[in-house]
């Protein structure tokens, strides 16, 4: 059976996670269109002049054929029916790492446009965030994982998904680095929000191998509504 044909299957005995999974999809989309028929510039330093509603349906096209190889070879699932234990620790440790920021942001007073104004931020950050997880997760994860497996017959998946996991969490943490900031801060403050974000990303991803997908995005939507939302709208009265 060629991998196509088992994705196929997957697609017919899987109904539940695919569905799930599109149901996310089109949540996302739908939140990314409204808010780009609000505001046609809100996207534009993450797509250029691509319509973000096209990319972000093109990004989670893209996601659901990673995910369901990842699902085909038994490595990851996309939701686990009565996950609840994994929604708990996806949300619990979210809130702390929050807690960190929050009380880091009070001592360094971050730019002023780190978070996304509200009301829009309701909408940006649930997009942008799945965007995220597809991009700096899934598709690394499964590039490395399916490739290595296929150079080397041999090497076992449970050898390589500990140090895979360590390199993917490092992609985001480098990324927003080489971003930099608005404006020039100490080095310690750069290794600060290093590591803060690599430990965030090392979680999740260790969230997605012991649960699913579903409970790694949960892990961003609650960090993103308690840090990016709620405080992103303390932090313009009391900071600035």
């Amino acid at each position: 059976m060629n991998s196509t044909t088992r994705i196929v299957d997957l697609i017919i005995t899987e109904q539940i996670q695919i569905l799930v999974y599109a149901g996310i999809s089109l949540a996302v989309v739908i939140c990314t269109g409204l808010l780009y028929a609000h505001d046609k510039s809100i996207y534009k330093p993450f797509f250029g002049d691509i319509n973000p509603v096209v990319a972000v349906a093109i990004i989670s096209l893209l996601g659901l054929f990673l995910l369901a190889i990842l699902l085909s070879r038994g490595w990851f699932a996309i939701f686990r029916l009565h996950n609840v234990q994994g929604l708990a620790v996806a949300c619990g440790l979210a809130a702390l790492f929050s807690l960190v920021i929050v009380l880091a942001d009070i001592k360094i007073v971050f730019p002023a446009d780190t978070n996304r104004p509200y009301p829009q931020a309701l909408l940006f950050y649930p997009s942008i965030g799945f965007v995220v997880e597809i991009l700096f997760h899934v598709l690394p994860l499964t590039l490395l994982l399916v490739g290595i497996t296929s150079f080397f017959d041999n090497l076992n998946f449970e050898r390589i998904i500990w140090p895979t996991i360590l390199f993917v969490a490092l992609l985001e943490p480098i990324f927003q680095t080489w971003a930099g900031f608005s404006k020039p801060y100490p080095a310690w403050v750069t290794g600060f929000v290093a590591l803060h974000i690599f430990l965030i990303n090392f979680c999740q991803l260790v969230i997605f191998r012991r649960y699913d997908f579903v409970s790694m995005y949960s892990f961003r939507l609650m960090y993103y509504l308690l840090w990016h939302i709620v405080w992103g709208v303390i932090r313009l009265r009391l900071l600035f």
